[in-house]
């Protein structure tokens, strides 16, 4: 097996090398000592393919492979680890879940801004009693008015406040176990939906991390 990068890959190692030590090695320290998290370089990621690494062209990615968003993510980390989960979170989390399982209008009307880096993305699944076992899900959706009324929390979610869309999962159906969870899509400003407490970390504390509460939501 091939374990050396191509050209074509090289060139995309040292480009963000370059990028992530001209735009963001200067205010490491300031960002991690306020604990603030630089929504003004999502455009300049975005400018860069960054915010769409492994979506195709059509959705307004990059259309890069596996190998280089590995490698984006180590050049980003190695920098700053708070701006390499970010864009993990934004590219991995949020947005290929829509790629993989949204429909294509879904796609068209959430995966495209998010690739594009117009918009910012999060993903909820974490709560006080499920993490790692997604099983513990408590939020809840049931159906209401053609829709779902949506009701609980989640804990330590990536970008909670800056975020545009959240991609979270309830329960819809608890007699089915895991089979009974759903993923739904949630914009911020949604009625019922909102960020809550801000995390103090030990560390990446660049990476926005925070609760969001959704109170009779409905999706």
């Amino acid at each position: 097996m091939e374990f050396e990068l191509n050209e074509e890959q090289q060139q995309v190692k040292m480009s963000v090398r370059e990028f992530a030590e001209g735009e963001i090695a200067p205010h490491v320290m300031e960002w991690d000592e306020s604990q603030h998290f630089p929504i003004e370089l999502v455009p300049k990621l975005a400018e860069q393919g960054l915010m769409g690494v492994i979506f195709p062209e059509e959705y307004g990615g990059a259309g890069m492979g596996y190998v280089e968003y590995a490698t984006i993510i180590e050049e980003l980390s190695r920098v700053d680890g708070s701006i390499g989960i970010s864009v993990a979170a934004h590219n991995s989390l949020c947005s290929n879940h829509i790629y993989t399982f949204g429909t294509e209008e879904q796609k068209q009307k959430f995966l495209v801004p998010l690739a594009q880096g117009k918009h910012l993305g999060a993903w909820g699944l974490t709560e006080a009693s499920a993490g790692s076992d997604a099983s513990g899900t408590r939020t809840t959706a049931v159906r209401q008015n053609g829709g779902w009324l949506v009701n609980g929390s989640k804990n330590f979610i990536t970008h909670a406040i800056h975020g545009d869309t959240c991609v979270a999962v309830a329960v819809t159906d608890r007699s089915k176990g895991n089979k009974g969870i759903t993923a739904f899509i949630f914009e911020k400003g949604m009625q019922g939906f909102a960020p809550a407490k801000k995390e103090n970390k030990l560390g990446l504390r660049a990476s926005e991390t925070a609760s969001v509460v959704f109170e009779d939501c409905h999706v």
